[in-house]
């Protein structure tokens, strides 16, 4: 108990470099490998993220040594970005890297199939509309459920296009 709250100045003092170290090694990371290291594109990069954090926060606690864990960065970073870059090359790595888009809600009825397969109610799709400030339902064209699993709201537009950001999605 005597050490809950403070244990000695060496411990402070490590802990003080370490997450100094730390945080500058994993900013210059971020920085060299590019802005898709914190994206959140995707299920793997939410786990990069997680990843990163919790590297991080082995560093800066002294459960790894500095360099243990600026090892550890190097590897989930170059990992991250050969498989963004994989995905980007191969239609196959990217359709086994990703998932696809799934759409929810489209021209005014619920897609019951595709909310059960997502795990989705009504009631969560109502609460995605109203957090895009639309209160009129007839005014979404399309919820669908995204790569990273966020839902977007799509509303309805006043001029027909040839190509929307739907066209990914509804194949008619």
């Amino acid at each position: 108990m005597k050490d809950l709250f403070f244990k000695d100045w060496e411990s402070l003092y490590h802990i003080l470099i370490c997450a100094t170290v730390s945080y500058i090694a994993l900013f210059l990371f971020i920085r060299i490998s590019g802005k898709r290291t914190l994206a959140k594109l995707n299920a793997f990069d939410f786990v990069v993220s997680v990843t990163l954090g919790s590297t991080l926060s082995s560093m800066i606690l002294l459960k790894v040594t500095v360099s243990e864990g600026l090892t550890a960065l190097t590897v989930i970073i170059s990992l991250q970005y050969l498989l963004a870059f994989l995905a980007k090359k191969s239609e196959t790595m990217e359709k086994a890297i990703n998932s696809t888009p799934t759409l929810l809600f489209y021209n005014g009825e619920f897609l019951k199939e595709a909310m059960k397969k997502e795990l989705i109610t009504e009631e969560e799709i109502y609460a995605e509309i109203r957090q895009y400030r639309i209160e009129r339902v007839e005014d979404v064209r399309a919820v669908v459920m995204e790569l990273n699993g966020e839902m977007t709201v799509v509303k309805k537009s006043d001029f027909l296009t040839k190509h929307t950001s739907l066209d990914d999605i509804i194949k008619e």
